[in-house]
Order: C-alpha cells, then sequence, then structure tokens
C-alpha cells in the first residue's frame, strides 16, 4: 500500500509541479493526514477506490473498509455519472484536469458539491497508468436539495 501512496503523491508533483502534502518523514502519513480530500482508484474495468483520507471518510462518511470496497462511479449521482466519465476520460487523454467541479454523494445520501478539485492518472516511472486520483478542498457544506 506505501508504494500505491508513494505513487499518489509522485503523479500529482510530476504532472502538476506542485507538492500533494507537505514533505514528512512518513509520506503516507502526510497524505492521511492532509486536510484536503484525497482519493484513488485503480484501473479495474469498473475502478474500485483503494484509497481515501481521513478527510475523504469524513466527506462521504464511510469507513475505509466500505470506501475501499465501492467502484468509483458510485460516488456520484447516476445522473451525473456520464458527465464524470467524460471528465475521467479526459484525464486519461492529457494526464491531469484542474478546476474540477461536480456533485458527489455520501453513504447516507447528502449530496455535496466539489469545487477546484484536481484529477490525475497515477504513472510509475516507466510510464505505466495504475489508475486515477483525486484531490479537492474540504468546507462546510449546506446540503444540495435531492431535487437537483
Amino acid at each position: 500500500m506505501r508504494s500505491r501512496l508513494a505513487l499518489i503523491a509522485a503523479s500529482y508533483a510530476q504532472l502538476t509541479g506542485r507538492q500533494l502534502a507537505p514533505p514528512a518523514d512518513d509520506p503516507a502519513l502526510a497524505l492521511w493526514t492532509a486536510p484536503r480530500v484525497i482519493v484513488a482508484h485503480g484501473t479495474e474495468a469498473d475502478p474500485v477506490f483503494f484509497f481515501g483520507n481521513r478527510a475523504a471518510l469524513d466527506q462521504f462518511e464511510m469507513t475505509f473498509e466500505q470506501f475501499t470496497t465501492m467502484p468509483s462511479r458510485l460516488s456520484a449521482e447516476p445522473m451525473l455519472r456520464e458527465e464524470r466519465q467524460a471528465l475521467l476520460d479526459k484525464v486519461a487523454r492529457d494526464g491531469f484536469v484542474d478546476d474540477c467541479t461536480g456533485i458527489r454523494i455520501s453513504a447516507t445520501g447528502r449530496r455535496f458539491r466539489i469545487e477546484q478539485a484536481t484529477v490525475w492518472n497515477l504513472i510509475d516511472e516507466q510510464g505505466t497508468v495504475h489508475g486515477q486520483a483525486a484531490t479537492f478542498a474540504c468546507r462546510a457544506e449546506t446540503p444540495i436539495s435531492a431535487a437537483l
């Protein structure tokens, strides 16, 4: 798992030129405790999250075990999944996308808006893609109407 976490941070730095978390003696702990949501999924036909930091688990109202068994497409409402897939396709083509927005849904059905999110490919030193990751700031959310 530590190598996958290192890949999340290294890919982000390589593609964006920015650091995902402050330098630390324990990079895994730095990602886990980062104040921003950080999530990542693999390359399965229906990608499953393999990582969500503490901020992500709070936003999605799940345990680590629940989150890391969930297909990432289920983080968006059914009517918004095509929009989400178009974004992921663009990331696959371009490497990363900044300033993404969208509506996500927690385990309890609470809808929340993500803004200024960055989504990027997880690429190792050999150029192999291992999945995609995303980060966005946490903020107090006003629940979004179920009518959306």
